[in-house]
């Protein structure tokens, strides 16, 4: 029994456990109580979970397990964020940050090993796309995290794009929200894509939580430079598909600009901005450029910046500029990992 691949119980579904609970010939309450024990208790083994008989917890046992795992490694900024590194399947790894500012914290999650949209100013588009996470590996981060009770607010903007995975992504967002679960508010979670069209209507047709769109540039022929995935996932196209849907109310819609030195930060790109995003219910992000190994761009001075938000914003297109944080440690995705990978692909040469 002990050779059986065990399957982990966090982050599987209520629907999930029931089926576990059934196929087990256990009372279908059970599936409550482990999910009570997963997501509200945090337990790490099936020992822990003594509401249930010793028989049925033995019976769990023999199929599966919690599979909840501590991060292997983890670096800290001078300004309290903090990168953890979690193993996700042999030799792969993903980073998570915590990124702690007065009374809320916010932790960055991944959504895949490397990423599929290679785009030039990211570290984990370098690595190449390798593997979909698990609902199990993207609550892991949460779970296992050492300031997990502390957590005000999840952003997935780590490793990989949610919209690429989203099957996985949904059931996790299920159990941040659920009344099994976590029990957040969709209020509290964030979703950051490059805009799969496909993927995009998908999600916000299935959740209530926000929605923050990669948009780096006005301008389709400069942004496609940037972002290859522009070619198949035009932004005035994403445009057009979220004029489709009411973001007046609750959900928030906002689109995230990295200002580069001299590529993207002049006023002509602030009026292709407010042209794009006339009449659409949504906030621009203005984001600091963290450099990158081998990559010829650099970040806009906060003078710059300041100008941006300035002029979107007296023109009715609410602006902010999002404060960097983590800098001294690399916290945009990608290096940690990257140089855990490529530690590990020596050990094995």
């Amino acid at each position: 029994m002990d050779n059986i691949q065990k399957q982990p119980l966090l982050g599987m579904t209520l629907a999930e456990l029931q089926g576990v609970a059934s196929h087990l010939g256990m009372p279908a309450f059970t599936a409550k109580q482990l999910a009570q024990w997963l997501y509200v208790k945090k337990v790490t083994s099936i020992d822990q979970m003594t509401n249930l008989s010793l028989k049925h917890r033995e019976l769990l046992k023999q199929c599966y397990e919690v599979g909840a795992a501590a991060p292997v490694n983890a670096m800290r900024s001078a300004d309290g964020t903090v990168k953890y590194l979690y193993q996700a399947g042999d030799n792969h790894f993903v980073e998570a940050v915590y990124i702690p500012d007065d009374d809320r914290a916010t932790l960055c999650v991944s959504s895949q090993v490397g990423c599929k949209m290679n785009c030039l100013f990211c570290m984990t588009g370098k690595q190449g796309f390798t593997a979909q996470l698990t609902a199990n590996q993207i609550i892991n981060q949460i779970s296992s995290l050492p300031e997990r009770d502390r957590l005000t607010n999840i952003v997935m903007m780590g490793m990989g794009e949610p919209l690429d995975n989203l099957d996985q992504v949904l059931k996790a967002l299920e159990i941040m929200t659920a009344p099994y679960g976590y029990a957040w508010s969709p209020k509290r979670i964030t979703l950051s894509s490059v805009g799969l069209r496909k993927g995009l209507k998908r999600f916000i047709e299935s959740s209530d939580c926000h929605l923050a769109i990669s948009l780096h540039s006005p301008l389709p022929q400069q942004r496609r430079t940037l972002m290859p995935a522009e070619k198949a996932f035009s932004i005035t196209e994403i445009v057009e598909l979220l004029r489709g849907y009411d973001f007046s109310k609750q959900r928030r819609l906002s689109f995230e600009y990295i200002v580069f030195k001299g590529v993207n930060d002049s006023l002509p790109y602030a009026k292709e901005l407010l042209k794009l995003l006339r009449g659409l219910d949504c906030r621009v992000n203005l984001i600091r450029f963290h450099a990158i190994p081998g990559v010829d761009l650099q970040g806009a001075d906060m003078e710059t910046m300041v100008r941006l938000r300035d002029y979107l914003t007296s023109h009715g297109l609410f602006t902010t500029i999002r404060a960097s944080r983590g800098e001294d440690i690399y916290a945009a995705c990608g290096m940690l990992s990257t140089a855990e990978q490529e530690a590990k692909r020596g050990e094995l040469i």
